[in-house]
């Protein structure tokens, strides 16, 4: 039963609306969809049972299921050593690793989630980089087309391919093989590759070739030891209730005893005179303090990385991703020292790097952060679906036991899919269990693992098409776009569809 003139007039300023929010990014896709969501159910376009019907599609389940199976992979370590493996490779020159690289993160996201892939060679390639001589965008630009172009030559390697394949199903018409988007897709990957290896290359633009993440982040200026005077009022108080920096945009790095003995735990240090306390702040702010406290600086020295990984600590270069949960709020907000025992000592963010005010930064996609944190939780931070780390770290071994039996599962979820024995929905969501059942990925990992904010954004826009479908939009959306280019052929509408949907996505996912 076609919808009211009012409920199809509803539906098309429903998507302008979505289209606008998408657009504008002031509103959160997951939120934005939800509203849209909430919209069509209380407006009566959509039942209940139809406006949640997105989150019971099998695509949607099947993108949950891919994000688990992508990450047990990547915490048994079996992409660190590929990425080591060839990493050696391709330190031979510089087009070489370029090959390599383009070609094995190609393969690899044919099969699991591109940000898990790429997440895992970053630190790679910028290691690469250094030992090449190069700047590392120069490698890290290829890589990421390549996550894309091997994407779309298989059913999973994309969540757009399992939508489609979700939406033709839905609409009783023949779904798509595992491998029925190769021949179209390996055309596209070859020309991507051959055009990036050729042409592209050369456009990419040089950028810093800095070794050293102090230099990178230009703290030779804002890092500074003092020493606490036997007079100071704040000798015998704990570290953690010190007021000695209070009011004053600065952080107590590290504190060192007067052997330069790192004192390694916050919680219960305790300051006594003559520490040393390792400060992050300006020179303005570190002359207030000095103002007005009983403090000494030691002499001018050029800080080196080496100089804050002394001990048990570590500094590296976390990196915000995509529709991570931090995007939007303030540095004060997240107490990152909490949850990783890290402190941020500078930001980069559109290609500029701050140092100061930090805690009333908006953190976005892309920010880096300079964290100096221990050794233990670094790989903490490295497994948190908020970041991607850009420093290499030795891989953890305690899974590289399960790489076997990981990549076994994932060959069996490809597998039964390609060969028809099981719907990819219920491939997949096998390959989650034993996933679980083998102890390749932890149960709070799994969930730790699935991207929500891309779940309900299907959760919430799939429902927009079946209210178009209910009211009849749809239909007088095709047979307009039709009238207008019936003349000119079908080879005409398709390319219109595909140059709209390219336009689209340029701004929206």
């Amino acid at each position: 039963m076609l919808g009211t003139g009012l409920e199809i007039w509803s539906v098309y300023a429903l998507i302008l609306l979505a289209i606008i929010l998408f657009v504008n990014k002031r509103i959160p896709f997951d939120i934005t969809s939800l509203i849209i969501l909430a919209i069509l159910v209380v407006s009566g376009i959509l039942t209940p049972e139809e406006g949640l019907s997105g989150f019971s599609n099998p695509a949607t389940v099947t993108i949950a299921c891919m994000f688990i199976l992508s990450e047990g992979l990547r915490r048994t370590g079996a992409l660190d050593i590929v990425g080591d493996y060839f990493s050696k490779l391709g330190k031979l020159n510089y087009r070489l690793a370029v090959f390599i690289i383009m070609g094995i993160i190609g393969v690899i996201s044919a099969f699991i989630n591109n940000t898990a892939a790429v997440a895992i060679f970053i630190p790679v390639i910028i290691s690469l980089s250094r030992d090449l001589g190069e700047s590392a965008s120069k490698l890290l630009m290829p890589m990421s087309f390549a996550a894309m172009f091997g994407g779309v030559c298989t059913l999973i390697g994309t969540s757009t391919n399992l939508l489609v394949d979700s939406i033709a199903r839905d609409n009783d018409l023949a779904g798509f093989g595992m491998f029925e988007f190769a021949p179209v897709g390996f055309i596209f990957f070859g020309a991507g590759f051959l055009y990036i290896f050729t042409v592209g290359i050369k456009m990419i633009p040089e950028r810093r070739k800095d070794e050293s993440l102090t230099d990178t982040f230009d703290m030779q200026s804002y890092l500074t030891d003092v020493v606490l005077e036997p007079n100071s009022t704040f000798v015998g108080t704990p570290l953690k209730n010190t007021k000695l920096i209070q009011d004053l945009d600065l952080d107590i790095v590290e504190v060192f005893d007067t052997d330069m003995n790192s004192k390694t735990d916050r919680e219960s240090i305790e300051l006594e005179a003559n520490d040393v306390l390792r400060i992050r702040g300006s020179v303005k702010e570190l002359n207030k303090l000095l103002n007005r406290e009983d403090v000494i600086i030691k002499p001018t020295k050029t800080w080196e990385d080496q100089d804050f990984e002394l001990g048990n600590a570590q500094l590296v270069e976390a990196v915000i991703v995509p529709e991570s949960t931090y995007e939007g709020k303030k540095m004060d907000e997240l107490k990152l020292y909490h949850q990783y025992e890290g402190i941020v000592l500078a930001i980069r963010q559109r290609g500029k790097v701050q140092q100061e005010h930090l805690s009333e930064i908006r953190l976005q996609s892309g920010t880096s952060l300079l964290l100096y944190t221990k050794k233990e939780r670094v790989n903490d931070i490295k497994t948190s679906e908020e970041f991607v780390l850009a420093t290499e770290i030795e891989l953890p071994d305690s899974k590289t036991s399960k790489i076997p039996v990981a990549l076994g599962i994932i060959a069996g979820v490809v597998g039964l899919a390609a060969l028809g024995i099981l719907p990819i929905v219920a491939s997949a969501i096998c390959g989650v269990i034993l996933m679980i059942m083998t102890g390749c990925i932890s149960n709070e990992e799994a969930y730790q693992s699935i991207n929500w904010k891309v779940i309900f954004l299907l959760g919430g826009v799939l429902p927009l098409g079946v209210a178009m479908q209910k009211t009849g939009a749809a239909e007088i959306l095709v047979e307009l776009l039709i009238q207008q280019l019936e003349s000119l052929g079908p080879t005409a509408v398709l390319s219109a569809f595909f140059f709209l949907s390219m336009m689209l996505t340029n701004v929206i996912s």
